[in-house]
């Protein structure tokens, strides 16, 4: 937490630099293949938001939580979906549904547990 109300943390200033030099560097080293370089910019862009929708989420008021908690899911579930779709295929097809079977419990368990455990 910041120490002056509304401003950025300096961890989260030092975390969003990290991310955004790392995704320089891989959309750097994808040139030459369309989809690698496509991926880096959407994956880059889906945590921005959920940076974002987080941080909305954080600061709303208990009753008004409902669309910055469906975006939080939503995005956390596209990003686990993106990064089973480049994992899976690289591993034995065993390993490969697990990694699936993973991605599915964790949408699942972020969606029982952010609009279903409360009720």
């Amino acid at each position: 937490m910041d120490h002056h109300g509304d401003g950025v943390s300096l961890l989260t200033k030092l975390g969003v630099g990290a991310l955004t030099c790392n995704s320089v560097f891989a959309a750097y080293r994808s040139r030459g293949d369309p989809g690698t370089l496509a991926f880096v910019l959407a994956a880059y862009a889906a945590l921005l938001l959920l940076l974002h929708s987080l941080r909305r989420f954080e600061r709303a008021p208990p009753a008004d939580r409902g669309r910055a908690k469906a975006e939080v899911w939503a995005l956390s579930t596209l990003l686990t979906v993106m990064f089973a779709s480049r994992v899976a295929p690289l591993m034995p097809p065993t390993v490969g549904v697990a990694v699936w079977a993973m991605a599915a419990a964790t949408a699942g368990g972020g969606f029982w547990a952010f609009f279903l455990s409360h009720r």
